[in-house]
């Protein structure tokens, strides 16, 4: 499936989207901030790609003047799917988000994140979308005021395999009946 925005293609990941992520997920500012590791190469982002985004609902996204070029993801766990955190319910879904830094603040993340919003409650029928971020990432937690997200819950020391650390993490939910309000204002 593809999704397109004013500016933006979202298209599923391939193999071949791992020369460009590892041009933009090899900057120490993006990962760790968001819990994964920095890319360490090429092949190391083409394994990453088919084993995290290369599933359903999970989008490259891409310039509509580019759309050859990945220049981060956004993508829903679907709960499910078997995917997401343990309080949330069965028909709810975390958004995952990032960006290379060269596109940070041309707010093209909440547009992204708004058509797969859209698509989350329109086409899927989800009751809620949640979003997490940690502790001082305060351009995620902008992103997700912007498009209506209320914080719900913080787990102070939540543990993140990934990068074998604990960190405090800030939750976020939208429900459908909120999203459907602003829509409509």
């Amino acid at each position: 499936m593809i999704i397109e925005t004013k500016r933006l293609i979202l298209r599923p990941f391939t193999p071949d989207d791992a020369s460009a992520i590892y041009q933009y997920a090899k900057d120490p500012k993006i990962g760790p901030i968001a819990g994964w590791p920095v890319h360490t190469s090429v092949a190391n982002s083409r394994q990453l790609i088919e084993q995290y985004l290369m599933k359903p609902e999970v989008y490259a996204v891409t310039l509509k003047a580019n759309p050859t070029e990945a220049i981060g993801s956004v993508g829903l766990e679907l709960i499910s799917a078997g995917d997401g955190q343990p309080f949330m319910g069965a028909d709810d879904a975390e958004i995952g988000y990032w960006i290379g830094v060269p596109f940070w603040g041309q707010g093209l993340i909440p547009e992204a994140m708004a058509a797969l919003i859209e698509h989350g409650f329109e086409t899927l029928n989800l009751a809620n979308i949640w979003c997490g971020y940690y502790d001082g990432n305060h351009q995620s937690e902008r992103a997700q005021a912007k498009l209506g997200f209320q914080p719900a819950l913080t787990i102070d020391e939540m543990y993140n395999p990934i990068l074998d650390d604990t960190r405090q993490e800030h939750f976020t939910k939208l429900t459908k009946k909120q999203w459907l309000t602003q829509k409509n204002q």
